[in-house]
């Protein structure tokens, strides 16, 4: 198989200033954030690292730390803006800030996949703070948007409304992922497309546990029960894992061996708005008609 990688540009409201020795420059809007980036090995272009805050990990490898400031940053978060959808961003206790620039390439090819069919049906599982949602509502798709985090959902629904897009058809369910597609497999119920954009290990709200090496074959298979010949697309990403493209592309090449279409996979990468060079952020597989 192939692999193919998925170029996420600089846009106004965000971009990848510099990296190099572990970290990474990036602004989000009007600010400017360091955060860790162990795929960073290169040396940085320049020395001006001025930013209003950073993220120190701590000596685990489980994702702790904290965030220190220069500058103030607004505790409740602040606007940004990705072609027709506005979102809060803020500083989490994750190192990240509310949503995942790297995804904005694979927001505008989903569009793409589904650009002739007015109101596809498409469901984004793990779909967090509603910004992949929303970029598909836009552009005509009638939503399901599933994420076990009561906040999370509630914070994607606040997006809409920012993004003046609450009016349109989008259903906002707070679930446990793996259950929520096994209960839709039973009603018989089809898709033209998915996003898939799960968390290396996670809790449902009754307490569900998802381990990502564990759990992902069997939602990958229920999946493919909600999509059919007509259907466009199933896009998986994966972050944060000692797993290969490859492997799960052949995982999604298995499960779609029945279906016409194509099989692909690769790297989700960030142009560095310095030198151009291309900064790897995660792993994705599709299949596409």
């Amino acid at each position: 198989m192939e692999l193919h990688t998925l170029v996420g540009e600089p846009w106004a409201d965000y971009g990848l200033i510099d990296s190099g020795h572990g970290r990474k420059l990036e602004r989000y809007g009007r600010f400017r954030f360091i955060r860790p980036e162990p795929q960073a090995m290169w040396a940085p272009a320049t020395d001006d690292w001025r930013a209003d805050g950073e993220f120190v990990p701590g000596s685990d490898e489980e994702g702790g730390g904290r965030w220190y400031y220069e500058r103030p940053v607004p505790a409740e978060g602040w606007p940004l803006t990705w072609n027709e959808v506005t979102f809060q961003s803020s500083c989490t206790p994750f190192r990240h800030l509310g949503f995942f620039p790297d995804m904005a390439p694979v927001w505008d090819w989903m569009r793409e996949r589904t650009a002739d069919k007015a109101e596809a049906d498409v469901m984004n599982l793990f779909g967090y703070t509603g910004v992949g949602t929303l970029a598909m509502a836009a552009a005509g798709a009638k939503m399901v948007h599933v994420d076990a985090s009561k906040k999370s959902v509630a914070q994607a629904r606040s997006n809409a409304a920012l993004s003046g897009l609450d009016d349109r058809p989008v259903r906002w369910i707070v679930d446990d992922a793996a259950k929520f597609v096994a209960r839709e497999v039973r009603r018989g119920r089809r898709y033209d497309g998915i996003l898939l954009d799960p968390p290396k290990y996670g809790r449902g709200p009754d307490g569900e546990v998802w381990r990502l090496e564990e759990d992902l074959p069997g939602l990958i298979a229920h999946c493919r029960q909600l999509l059919d010949a007509d259907s466009r697309f199933l896009f998986l990403t994966v972050y944060a894992v000692r797993m290969s493209a490859l492997a799960i592309g052949e995982l999604l090449k298995q499960a779609f061996a029945d279906l016409p279409g194509t099989v692909e996979a690769g790297e989700l990468v960030v142009r560095e708005e310095t030198r151009g060079l291309l900064l790897p952020t995660a792993i994705w597989a599709r299949w596409s008609r």
